[in-house]
């Protein structure tokens, strides 16, 4: 896929465009943009403006938009979401008469440099100075919730199996929703290739086919937005919350990351004789997965990147037994249990849960991993053990780096890693982590039930 230039279409192709729509039965256009913390934002803007919309965006007022740090007054106060072109504006089966248009952001006529899109723009562009694209298939993870006395449960009160995963009993429940899902994504342009539950309950997995990574994460934010409107309206709740609870597994967001040139060569694809040595990536594969395993501490405040995150991964034993979100800095073939996992011509990245903002996360990949390539950095022996047997004793003495064990020390290293910092720009290199600190104290500060009960009569 090639990204659009910022030139607006001819009023001719606006017209034909504007054409197409009302004969779908669209009225009205949802501008949609995703904010710092990866959360749609937007609004409503009727179909007859539909050229205004492309030549100047949906005007919101910048400060009022986390991490923009905008100003209150002047010409850089107003942030205008703008459609990345016309063809890309769809109907959307979920919300008949209404089409998603999605959007970067503008500030003062030029690309807003924290628009977690345009991250990802300008990442993208310095893999193109070299004719190179990054190619993702992410991979969600979500639960189906209700709310019943006060509390989070399970949407599917029948959902009990001590081991869950892939059931067959419980997944015909929930196959209307699924369907309808499902449906939804194809009409949208995303190839769905299965959906099955994991290993928690209430716990489901959709899988894309891989696209251009800005593709990608459009993708990603379109389905996360279909799926809370669906679910709602078979009364559940969707939830891409990292650990909802702490006797199950949380949900990820795997990324499988593949790197081509311009002749459409996989650059990550071992030689023949790489391959006889029983390597799955070639050279360029191993200094950029080098880069990521350096950078996964950085990483981690991005791809794991609320306190909730950290129920999730931890170093040491579960609560909830296996939980298949590894915080070992190793990479292994086909290795689950390693935050790199190589497979033939290509890696899964397994650091990110479902809170991720897929921009931010794929553009400071990119960062992590070009440094790798720009450094030949050297991954290292390929891990072959499964790392959650091992005590951290063990894990210690084979010299195997463990991620950040806390929000707050993941935004430490982000703010000591300059390579992640520069990926995520002038703004955010200073408003993220600013954020991140202020989630951290909120929650370090606040007084939890689980206190209470423990302490409130002890002493």
């Amino acid at each position: 896929m090639t990204e659009p230039t910022d030139l607006p279409p001819s009023d001719a192709e606006v017209a034909s465009a504007q054409s197409r729509l009302e004969q779908q039965g669209v009225h009205t256009l949802l501008v949609q943009f995703t904010d710092v913390h990866g959360v749609a934002k937007g609004k409503y803007v009727p179909l007859s403006y539909l050229g205004e919309l492309l030549r100047t965006g949906a005007g919101f007022a910048g400060p009022s938009i986390w991490g923009t740090a905008l100003p209150r007054v002047g010409a850089r106060a107003e942030y205008y979401a703008r459609p990345i072109s016309l063809e890309t504006i769809r109907p959307m089966p979920w919300q008949p008469g209404y089409a998603l248009a999605t959007s970067h952001g503008y500030v003062n006529g030029q690309p807003f440099e924290a628009c977690p899109r345009q991250v990802l723009r300008r990442a993208t562009a310095r893999l193109a100075e070299r004719g190179w694209t990054l190619k993702t298939g992410i991979e969600p993870e979500f639960f189906l919730l209700k709310q019943q006395d006060g509390q989070w449960l399970p949407f599917d009160d029948a959902d009990r199996l001590d081991k869950p995963s892939y059931d067959l009993k419980s997944l015909p429940r929930q196959a209307p929703l699924l369907h309808e899902l499902q449906q939804a994504m194809t009409a949208m342009g995303l190839e769905v290739f299965q959906l099955d539950h994991e290993d928690a309950h209430g716990q489901y997995e959709v899988n894309f086919a891989y696209d251009e990574c800005l593709a990608s994460a459009d993708k990603l934010m379109c389905f996360k937005q279909a799926a809370h409107a669906i679910a709602e309206r078979h009364g559940a709740v969707f939830s891409m919350m990292p650990k909802p609870f702490a006797n199950q597994p949380g949900s990820g967001l795997h990324f499988h990351v593949s790197l081509w040139d311009a002749q459409g060569r996989g650059l990550f694809t071992p030689s023949d004789e790489e391959a006889q040595r029983g390597e799955d990536l070639s050279a360029v594969g191993r200094h950029f997965i080098a880069g990521v395993m350096a950078h996964s501490a950085a990483l981690c405040a991005v791809a794991a990147s609320t306190v909730n995150s950290y129920k999730r991964l931890v170093v040491g034993e579960s609560l909830s037994g296996t939980s298949w979100a590894p915080a070992y800095v190793a990479h292994g073939p086909n290795n689950r249990t390693a935050i790199v996992r190589t497979l033939p011509g290509r890696f899964e990245w397994r650091l990110p849960d479902a809170s991720a903002n897929p921009y931010l996360a794929t553009a400071a990949l990119i960062a992590a991993g070009m440094d790798g390539v720009d450094r030949q950095l050297d991954p290292g022996p390929a891990c072959t053990d499964d790392l959650f047997k091992l005590s951290l004793a063990e894990i210690a003495q084979r010299a195997i780096e463990v991620l950040p064990q806390s929000l707050e020390e993941a935004t430490s290293a982000l703010e000591a890693d300059p390579v992640i910092l520069e990926a995520l720009g002038d703004t955010l290199r200073s408003e993220y982590p600013r954020l991140k600190r202020a989630e951290w104290l909120s929650y370090a500060r606040h007084i939890s039930a689980w206190e209470m009960q423990r302490y409130a009569a002890a002493f």
